[in-house]
């Protein structure tokens, strides 16, 4: 089963999050083999604001040891943890992503009253996208989507529907160490 977990930062951790930046990444090279997508987000001034990761585990127990053992959080770097189960709507991780382009703007989307992929046949602009689930995987609780579109008011438009709340939209772009390609 899949896994949605998004850490936001805490105000004022930019510091620590600096100073543990190889712990983090030593962290997540444990994962490499069951990881979706991950990469951080960023405020409109290009300061991190969260980590996203996406994480295929056994169950909910080892998602929640996924997300609460890490080194950031362990240390105080993040303020909160959403953590969903996520369904794979497209079947592929953010590396396997046909159309990546430096030059792109890339935004996590996330819809928690209820919101619904719209878009997912979109191969060119959708990176991951997909419901977020109740651990038992029998109620929707909202959406998340990773895309590559110019326009953050256009990339909001990938969810739909919903209760009337509008969706978050972060600026995110591809995680983890240089070196990943």
């Amino acid at each position: 089963m899949n896994f949605f977990c998004f850490h936001r930062d805490r105000v004022g951790s930019g510091v620590l999050r600096d100073e543990l930046r190889e712990e983090h990444w030593s962290y997540m090279d444990r994962f490499a083999g069951q990881l979706i997508a991950r990469g951080p987000t960023f405020n409109a001034d290009g300061a991190v604001t969260g980590s996203v990761h996406v994480v295929r585990t056994t169950n909910a127990a080892e998602a929640r040891a996924f997300a609460f053992e890490e080194p950031y959080y362990q240390a105080g770097v993040f303020r909160d943890v959403l953590l969903r189960r996520w369904e794979n709507l497209l079947g592929r991780t953010m590396w396997q992503f046909p159309n990546p382009r430096e030059d792109a703007h890339r935004y996590l989307v996330l819809g928690l009253g209820g919101q619904r992929v719209g878009h997912a046949s979109d191969q060119t602009s959708v990176i991951a996208c997909g419901p977020l689930l109740s651990d038992d995987g029998g109620r929707s609780l909202g959406a998340a989507a990773l895309v590559q579109i110019q326009d953050p008011r256009v990339a909001s438009a990938v969810l739909f529907g919903g209760d009337g709340t509008e969706a978050e939209v972060h600026r995110w772009d591809f995680g983890g160490r240089p070196s990943d390609g």
